[in-house]
């Protein structure tokens, strides 16, 4: 019995974002990813959720980091199934665990998490020399 490859195409694209630190950097930041997932055709049945993963792990390295963060998408289409890993890198922690930024109502955030695990099919952390990777892999069929 003879073993077959699996022959369908396989295409990637992959862009990096630098996240500046500012406010309204994350708004910013989600209309270029908008743009950017419109001229990959990524399926439109991932794009929300995307856009709300993107906004999650930016939100977390622009508040909670230190610079510099970037943000790296890349869309992979391979027999028949769209990924979209969403990788937000920064620096590493700006303040000591279990500590927020001055005038942050704790009320209004720390379900970052929770949201990424109810939208992304994996996701996880790296902790690296050069900083902190958090990722998500968003797929369609």
């Amino acid at each position: 019995m003879a073993l077959q490859l699996n022959t369908m195409p396989r295409q990637a694209v992959a862009h990096v974002i630098p996240l500046p630190h500012f406010a309204g950097a994350v708004s910013a930041v989600r209309r270029l990813v908008r743009a950017l997932l419109a001229d990959w055709n990524v399926c439109p049945e991932i794009v929300e959720d995307s856009l709300l993963v993107v906004t999650e792990l930016t939100t977390n390295a622009i508040v909670h980091a230190l610079p510099p963060a970037e943000l790296r998408l890349t869309w992979v289409r391979s027999g028949g199934l769209g990924t979209l890993r969403v990788e937000v890198t920064d620096a590493g922690r700006a303040l000591p665990a279990g500590q927020t930024p001055a005038g942050i109502d704790p009320d209004e955030h720390g379900r970052g998490e929770e949201i990424v695990h109810a939208l992304a099919a994996g996701h996880g952390i790296h902790v690296h020399s050069g900083g902190v990777t958090r990722w998500a892999d968003l797929v369609v069929a």
